[in-house]
């Protein structure tokens, strides 16, 4: 993705199911769960890089001693931060300590961080707020240690607005509003409850206070506190929590917006946003690592014993496509494919952008993250060709001459790089207004890659602002002299805000948004927009359960063509020569592409909750007043 946007965050969850000491004899080292937490976090570090976290618990401690430990961070390069100041301190007391060497007893009692359950996270921080507050684990304390809780996920809320007003009349009084917290909170109320009942009623059955404590960590039914506390969630997410005593959840929306994936056998119980993570670092085959489903929660109780249960009543799935075109890490079996299949399915329009001229055309990619569906773009051209080259052969006969034979065999799609992204110069750049001509530096050409009688086509794997293409890549191609520019996003075109988790919150952003608000004002058609504000309004204004995207009714009066066409006007600038076209992937390709993941409300309006449609008409207003906020 050409236009840097922040997204998405990454859990990881490992459960250790034997003693430390078995790991410390197969592996040599009782601090395995904490190595392999370290690359679960590493491999998903594509998912978050502007903090990350990292949570333990020691199962069955004696009282007195520390049994959770956390480090977070938000640093520049926050992973390695944290498992600096971990090493630092176990290796401090590894130090000063040196009978604790040969003690795995010792280690777990008295050196932190080591411990039987564990849980990271990496975070891209999609409100603007990268303090150390606003990194997970979050950690909601008490002395009881059944009400102790660790949270961190991958989600947002679009009703936390409600949820923080419905802990209030509770009599709860949350440090923040934010939607981490108020998740928290509610589970923890409902946490808090379980647990004082289920200590009334063991007391009634004649167990002392300290015997309890134990039977409480037995009876405690995670799942149900679940249930209660997720009944009026409106969001996507992959949440995973902690409690005090050992036992551990991670919970999947509804919906299936958020990714979630785990792997179990009688060593380790491991989830994590994205399977490819688990596979390397675990060494198992694609077939053993599960796909938590929509509405589920894997729980995980103190004793190791783990099931899957339904939570909450599944909705229609609508997994984000997005994962599949650019979030997740393109080493996964089935991305790999559907990436390919993405730039596959492009092949047809291309084909019409270049007037069918492949012989005096070049393919290329920007950036690097678009590779997979480039494969899959020029491998369909190559089959294009050959269906050619087969019916030129047939045409000639028997008669063909090993000259013209190898005349037609040579021709082949033209692949060069011509465009390579200079990293070092990118972070130098700040947000200024004088950064647009060091912008335009951000990537080097190829020069003598293109000829002047040549089309040259780009795939990348979304457009969403398109600045960058405006301010530097366009222009940079066009030092190549190529008669035209065509820039291919293997994605459609991003019409509406995302709320599940990605930041892209302002309609005003989005190229797509701007040209059909263009055409409006081409067409005086300034009072459907209007009409489309008045609407928004008054819903906002409404009680009303059934919500209605009236935001689809701003792009209706015109086609996918005529947006694009226009797209393509406003990024081209005056001192571009080459002739400039933009070709968007369409709704019906990519549900081809990617048939098990179509949440695709980004591109369709098509939210998956209320709160979706909530959101959109929400940010409408607020770009028709002028306001330059989010809108969740």
């Amino acid at each position: 993705m050409s236009d840097a946007i922040k997204h998405e965050c990454g859990i990881s969850l490992i459960r250790l199911l034997k003693p430390l000491e078995y790991y410390k004899e197969k592996y040599g080292t009782a601090f395995y769960g904490v190595n392999k937490m370290y690359l679960m976090m590493e491999k998903q570090h594509n998912r978050g890089q502007d903090g990350a976290g990292f949570a333990s618990i020691k199962l069955d401690m004696p009282a007195g001693s520390r049994y959770m430990s956390r480090v977070r961070s938000a640093e520049q390069q926050p992973i390695q931060d944290i498992f600096a100041q971990i090493n630092q301190r176990i290796s401090k007391e590894l130090h000063a300590n040196p009978t604790y060497q040969d003690s795995v007893a010792l280690q777990k009692q008295h050196v932190p961080y080591i411990g039987e359950l564990l849980l990271g996270h990496v975070r891209y921080g999609t409100f603007g707020k990268n303090s150390i507050e606003s990194v997970h684990p979050f950690l909601r304390q008490n002395n009881w240690m059944h009400r102790n809780l660790i949270v961190a996920g991958n989600f947002n809320m679009t009703n936390a607005k409600e949820l923080f007003e419905n802990l209030v009349t509770l009599g709860q009084h949350p440090k923040e509003d934010s939607d981490t917290v108020t998740v928290m909170e509610k589970i923890g109320h409902f946490l808090d409850d379980a647990v004082a009942k289920l200590y009334k009623q063991i007391k009634k059955e004649g167990y002392t206070k300290m015997e309890a404590s134990a039977i409480i960590a037995e009876r405690l039914n995670v799942g149900k506190i679940l249930k209660k506390a997720s009944k009026n969630f409106d969001g996507g997410y992959a949440m995973a929590g902690l409690i005090g005593h050992g036992d551990a959840f991670v919970l999947r929306d509804p919906a299936g917006i958020r990714p979630a994936y785990y792997y179990a056998d009688e060593e380790v119980v491991v989830v994590a946003s994205e399977r490819p993570a688990i596979q390397t670092v675990f060494n198992v085959p694609f077939e053993e690592v599960k796909e938590l489903d929509p509405g589920s929660a894997i729980l995980v109780k103190k004793n190791g014993e783990m099931n899957v249960e339904q939570i909450l009543e599944p909705l229609e799935r609508k997994a984000c496509s997005f994962e599949r075109i650019y979030f997740s890490r393109g080493s996964d079996k089935e991305i790999y494919q559907e990436r390919k299949a993405l730039g596959k399915y492009l092949f047809p329009q291309i084909l019409d952008s270049i007037k069918g001229d492949i012989r005096n055309t070049v393919f290329s990619y920007i950036p690097n993250t678009a590779e997979t569906s480039f494969f899959g773009m020029v491998r369909e051209a190559q089959n294009h060709m050959n269906r050619e080259k087969e019916a030129q052969i047939l045409a000639i006969g028997r008669d063909i001459t090993s000259t013209e034979l190898h005349e037609i065999l040579e021709v082949r799609p033209r692949i060069e790089k011509v465009a390579i992204k200079d990293a070092k110069l990118r972070t130098f750049i700040t947000q200024d207004s004088g950064r647009d001509d060091l912008v335009a530096h951000v990537y080097d050409v190829t020069y003598g890659s293109v000829k002047q009688t040549d089309n040259l086509v780009i795939i990348d794997d979304s457009i969403v602002r398109g600045t960058t293409l405006e301010k530097s890549i366009l222009k940079i191609l066009d030092r190549l002299g190529p008669k035209k520019i065509v820039v291919v996003s293997s994605a459609p075109q991003i019409r509406y805000p995302d709320c599940y988790g990605i930041d892209m919150a302002k309609l005003e952003d989005f190229i797509a948004f701007r040209a059909a608000l263009a055409l409006h004002k081409e067409r005086n058609t300034m009072n459907v927009v209007e009409n489309i504000y008045k609407k928004c309004v008054a819903q906002l204004a409404s009680k009303d359960a059934d919500v209605v995207n009236y935001v689809t009714g701003f792009y209706a009066p015109f086609t996918v063509d005529e947006i694009s066409h226009k797209i393509g006007q406003l990024l081209k600038g005056p001192e571009i020569k080459a002739e400039v076209e933009i070709v968007y992937q369409t709704i019906e390709n990519l549900h081809l592409a990617c048939p098990e993941n179509l949440g695709d409300w980004y591109f369709t309006g098509d939210y998956p909750t209320p709160g979706g449609n909530k959101v959109v008409n929400r940010a409408f207003v607020n770009f028709f007043e002028g306001k330059n906020e989010r809108a969740y």
